[in-house]
């Protein structure tokens, strides 16, 4: 009998295309495909079993199917269809918490790949330049996903702590992008205008959606020689774009916000439904985050085949084109830096497709 490998949150685009690829592994018998909603997408072979992961049902398909591998990618920052931001955070949390309890009593379970974000660092203004997997952060997320992920994350260390037999592995990624990006933060950059908090310019990083996949394979088999996939890694293509780049490559135009006005400029679109402009990505796009990825490379042995410029390359492709030309919008962000900032100075902004020298705040 080959590997039997359960994943969870398969009615998303990003759990589908795992579920397609994990059947062609070597090794793996059988797929089972989790999800409270019948998926859109087709599953290839794998055994769908609708189930809300919040229930206590996942105690008895583990048994039934006796599943030594664990993937669970339900943990997300956006609603499926209809669903509340309050069903979000049950999905996050207590479907985590049953999860665990269910792969605890379990005695066939072997490995457990658990989908995180580098959100749990939070955004604040004297974090430092560049996170690494042990840095703690300058002030913890207050609500919205970047909470849920650091209550997922506290929770998968108690059950590391207490099944030391099971395989953990914690994949933090950078914000995901791509073709089929499925986000808040892809729904801000689809914004025909983008409201920027004035007088500062993030640094971000992004991870292509077929890396994510790429690395939850390796995750989720035993690891390669000289390499260990049991862990917390902060996943990301490398280098750097400010949100300044993104807005001329996607040909959109900014609209600098006081930082006072932002939190009412995202309260109204979150009304009108355009995008979760949340109070933990308004930091985000305040202060920026960027994060070290040595050990994704040296330790779990992976590295992306898109950059972080290459991955939003594709995603602006996938935008189409903006309102104005980029290099309209380009003149127009120069002169937009080069106006005084309150307090006397002009804003100036460091650009390049590679890492910034800069740190994040106001420039």
């Amino acid at each position: 009998m080959g590997k039997v490998v359960l994943v969870t949150g398969v009615a998303r685009q990003l759990g589908g295309r795992f579920v397609r690829r994990v059947q062609r592994e070597p090794g793996v018998d059988r797929v089972i495909a989790v999800d409270a909603v019948a998926p859109a997408h087709p599953l290839g072979d794998a055994e769908f079993v609708r189930a809300d992961i919040r229930q206590s049902a996942l105690a008895r398909i583990l048994a039934e199917y006796a599943v030594d591998t664990v993937v669970h990618l339900d943990v997300s920052g956006k609603a499926l269809g209809t669903a509340s931001r309050t069903a979000i955070k049950e999905t996050n949390v207590i479907g985590t918490m049953q999860l665990l309890g269910a792969c605890q009593k379990s005695p066939t379970v072997q490995r457990l790949v658990v989908k995180s974000s580098t959100s749990v660092y939070g955004s604040a203004p004297r974090d430092p330049a560049v996170f690494t997997e042990t840095t703690p952060p300058k002030s913890l997320p207050s609500g919205g996903f970047a909470k849920d992920a650091v209550e997922v994350e506290g929770y998968v260390r108690g059950f590391a702590r207490r099944r030391p037999d099971v395989a953990v592995c914690v994949l933090r990624f950078a914000n995901i992008l791509g073709p089929r990006p499925d986000s808040p933060l892809a729904d801000y950059l689809s914004l025909p205008v983008l409201p920027t908090v004035f007088g500062y310019d993030p640094r971000l990083q992004f991870v292509h959606e077929d890396d994510v996949i790429d690395v939850l394979g390796i995750a989720s088999r035993e690891p390669r020689r000289g390499t260990l996939n049991s862990g917390t890694f902060n996943i990301a293509g490398e280098g750097v774009l400010l949100l300044s780049q993104c807005s001329r490559r996607l040909g959109r135009p900014t609209v600098p916000v006081l930082l006072p006005a932002v939190t009412w400029v995202g309260s109204a679109l979150r009304t009108i439904g355009m995008t979760d402009f949340s109070p933990e990505q308004i930091r985000l796009l305040t202060h920026g985050r960027v994060v070290s990825t040595v050990q994704m490379r040296e330790t779990l042995g992976f590295r992306p085949a898109f950059t972080t410029a290459e991955t939003f390359a594709e995603f602006a492709r996938s935008r189409g084109p903006g309102l104005l030309p980029p290099e309209t919008v380009g003149r127009a962000v120069d002169r937009l830096a080069a106006l005084p900032l309150p307090g006397g100075g002009a804003g100036s902004r460091e650009r390049g497709t590679g890492a910034v020298q800069t740190t994040h705040g106001a420039r």
